[in-house]
């Protein structure tokens, strides 16, 4: 799909289907500052519980493939 694909699309939206695709919009305008965060939140190591939290229900069966 092109960039006209989806310009040809969203000019086919009525205001209420439209609605969902602004704040599509909003989350791909915030996401390199919030892959940024996500990052600096990583090396700073405030992400470490989670993520021990997250194997141990791995490796306790408390997990499905997504």
């Amino acid at each position: 799909m092109t960039v006209e694909d989806l310009e040809k699309a969203v000019a086919k939206l009525s205001p209420e289907d439209l609605c969902p695709v602004s704040g599509l919009v909003r989350r791909i305008r915030t996401r390199p500052s919030s892959i940024a965060r996500s990052n600096a939140d990583a090396h700073a190591g405030r992400l470490d519980q989670l993520a021990e939290q997250a194997l141990a229900d791995f490796r306790q069966g408390r997990a499905r493939e997504l």
